[in-house]
């Protein structure tokens, strides 16, 4: 880890370190809500449900202002009606390169400085046999996942650019790192020479096997997202241009209600996911709350320090009912420099 991640990740530690303290007696973690401060303009993908609308309604009330681009119209109805403040839902489908291109026309044509720019959404239909495809042809997770934010930040620079203390924020996940507990089970992430994405659209996997595995597609979307931080932060570092990029993992997230992020999942086999849910999260305590997890985002969104460089934070499982949220080191294929460059210009593609 470099010297500059180290130092952010202590100034940061400083400031979020109360949310990772536990409670006497309760085994569970104070979260602390980001503080009012200056108000940032914080545009955040997925903020419709889950982490992201938990963050969303942290920073409302904190007094940010947000934009929170939603995939149709009727979801941006009804977030609108669920949160009360300075919104805007502009209409943008991260499945949908076209629709994500005249979001970030819109949003450039207003000219609005964005202070922090949060790629948080994401999408997992673990247990499907067959692929799901965007607009243009890919398959589903890794469009929504990777290509869609992709090219939301590279359209979007130029605002984020002129933002006040600029950040860039993106939601990652441990199971991008086969050595970590998520991360065993199953098919491992892993990127290959990345054939399918030089195949481009049809290709069932970014590694080019024939065979479509969407427990997998999702970890190696992951993978995808930690190398987009780090190339980001590369690429904007060569040329003069010093940010802080955070990229994070909230742990495992397992909310009590029918929605959330395994909603697709559970659609197709529920007993198995409420087995899993049952014992992960109420037996062996090791997973995160949408409600404290959307308030480790806000946190990272508003309260991180100006110091430039890349960090990756994630919410480590100590044991039942203990997470600590830390600096800590990607995976082997994460830290691959010249993985991060093909990928980043193959998805520029």
């Amino acid at each position: 880890m470099s010297a500059l991640s180290e130092q952010l990740g202590q100034q940061l530690g400083e400031q979020l370190g109360k949310q990772n303290e536990m409670v006497p007696g309760t085994g569970a973690m104070a979260v602390n809500e980001p503080s009012a401060g200056v108000g940032r303009h914080i545009l955040l993908t997925g903020g419709s449900s889950g982490i992201g609308f938990q963050a969303a309604a942290l920073l409302l009330q904190a007094g940010h202002r947000l934009t929170l681009p939603c995939r149709d119209a009727s979801t941006a109805a009804v977030l609108r009606e669920r949160l009360s403040g300075s919104i805007d839902t502009p209409i943008c489908d991260l499945a949908d390169l076209g629709s994500i291109e005249l979001c970030a026309q819109s949003l450039l044509a207003a000219g609005e400085p964005i202070d922090t720019l949060v790629l948080n959404a994401g999408l997992q239909y673990s247990g499907e046999a067959k692929p799901r495809w965007s607009a243009q042809g890919f398959e589903l997770t890794i469009a929504v996942n990777h290509l869609g934010h992709q090219a939301l930040l590279q359209q979007l620079l130029p605002l984020l650019l002129r933002g006040t203390a600029p950040r860039l924020v993106v939601t990652s996940s441990e199971v991008h790192d086969p050595t970590s507990a998520g991360g065993k089970v199953g098919l491992p992430a892993g990127l290959g020479d990345l054939a399918g994405l030089r195949q481009g659209p049809g290709a069932l996997m970014l590694d080019g096997s024939g065979s479509f595995n969407a427990e997998k597609a999702y970890k190696d979307s992951k993978l995808c997202n930690l190398l987009m931080a780090r190339e980001a932060e590369r690429r904007l570092r060569e040329q003069g241009m010093l940010l802080p990029v955070l990229a994070w993992s909230p742990g495992l997230v397992i909310p009590r209600s029918d929605g959330g992020f395994f909603r697709y999942s559970r659609s197709h086999n529920p007993f198995a996911q409420a087995l899993f849910a049952m014992v992960a999260r109420d037996l062996l305590r090791l997973t995160e709350t949408p409600q404290r997890a959307g308030a480790l985002l806000a946190g990272l969104a508003s309260r991180a320090p100006q110091a430039s460089g890349f960090a990756y934070w994630s919410n480590r499982v100590l044991g039942p009912g203990r997470l600590r949220f830390e600096v800590s080191k990607p995976s082997v294929d994460a830290c691959s420099d010249s993985l991060a460059r093909q990928l980043w210009d193959l998805s520029a593609q």
